[in-house]
């Protein structure tokens, strides 16, 4: 797999060089490979919405860079093309939506690349069934759900055909099933278009379903590795998740219940099949 976005130890202070500098990311050293779905997660203030604006140059370093496909977010005349590569969905669709129709917001960015009609009409198309909101195409957006605009806020960003997704919170303000139907689209976009996919999030059933995740907090990256490795860790490291504020996805939760209460169960569990298979080997 090839590096498809990288940080150099990548500082950040807001207001810079004044009075009131914050100083919100410090010495972050990340990779992005092609392909995977990475989670990054934290409480809030823990650094990871600036860390995923600096991914296509919203924001640029104060000290340290970024590469996104090889180009640095240091330099102006790269960030037409990295925003090709990596595009982003921001929390609350109602800031990213500009159109009063769906498949007229969906064909907004690939309009503003200058594509023919017929090349804009295919992705518009493609976007819709990717996501399964075919009949959603002609209905105003202000009758859809909360987790349908959501669904046509990524389908705007997929349409302009990235390499990378970030997604900042997409599930936040939804309901469960909004939440999962959002986190369904987000797996199959990965799983099935190959698109990598970067996902910030504070929900650990989500972080499970990722390929790696990272944990920060107070603008510095504590911990990285596969969710496994993350959640199925040494006493103390597990405090130190509880320390930053972050929980354990529910069927590690309940494996941890039930081995306290004497039941024979697995120690490395984290997803819900693996509850069920353990509990059915139990005698």
């Amino acid at each position: 797999m090839n590096k498809l976005i990288e940080t150099i130890n990548l500082s950040y202070c807001y207001k810079a060089g004044t009075k009131e500098e914050v100083k919100a990311l410090e010495d972050v050293n990340i990779a992005v490979w092609q392909g995977e779905i990475i989670a990054i997660t934290g409480q809030n203030g823990s650094g990871k919405s600036t860390l995923a604006r600096h991914f296509n140059g919203l924001l640029t370093p104060t000290t340290g860079s970024v590469l996104a496909g090889g180009m640095s977010t240091n330099l102006k005349e790269n960030i037409r093309e990295i925003r090709k590569i990596v595009g982003m969905v921001f929390q609350n669709p109602d800031n990213q939506l500009v159109s009063s129709i769906v498949e007229e917001d969906i064909a907004f960015g690939p309009e503003n690349l200058g594509l023919p009609q017929t090349e804009i009409i295919e992705r518009v198309e493609w976007a819709l069934n990717t996501l399964k909101i075919e009949e959603h195409r002609r209905e105003p957006l202000h009758n859809l759900s909360e987790g349908q605009k959501q669904q046509v806020a990524i389908a705007g960003v997929l349409a302009m055909k990235p390499d990378c997704i970030v997604l900042d919170e997409p599930t936040a303000h939804l309901d469960p099933r909004g939440r999962r139907d959002v986190l369904e689209s987000i797996v199959r976009l990965n799983r099935e278009e190959g698109i990598t996919i970067v996902l910030l999030t504070h929900f650990m059933n989500e972080v499970i379903y990722c390929d790696r995740m990272i944990v920060m907090d107070q603008g510095s990256v504590k911990m990285q590795g596969t969710p496994h490795q993350i959640f199925c860790q040494s006493e103390h490291q597990k405090e130190q998740l509880h320390k930053m504020g972050l929980d354990y996805p529910v069927a590690s939760q309940l494996a941890a219940g039930l081995k306290l209460e004497g039941f024979d169960i697995a120690t490395d569990i984290i997803h819900t099949k693996e509850l069920i298979n353990s509990l059915c080997q139990l005698k």
